[in-house]
């Protein structure tokens, strides 16, 4: 499957900054989470589009999992 471009942008950040950076750079953390970030919402824009419409309950019960976050 091809990138966004919004996926390729960070994607290619994510190899330039990887030739001078330490894998623990903040910044090359931070672009690597955005480019995980992008490509979550791509998939669920896929999966979505897919679906028959949802109800508010299951909206508002999806909205939460993507809110509370996971692991900090």
């Amino acid at each position: 499957m091809a990138l966004t471009p919004a996926a390729a942008h960070h994607r290619a950040r994510i190899g330039a900054l990887s030739r001078d950076r330490k894998p623990d750079d903040p910044e090359l953390l931070e672009a690597r989470r955005q480019l995980r970030a992008e490509r979550l919402a791509e998939h669920v824009k896929r999966v979505v589009a897919q679906l028959p419409p949802l109800t508010d309950e299951e909206c508002q019960r999806i909205a939460a999992l993507l809110t509370a976050g996971g692991p900090r």
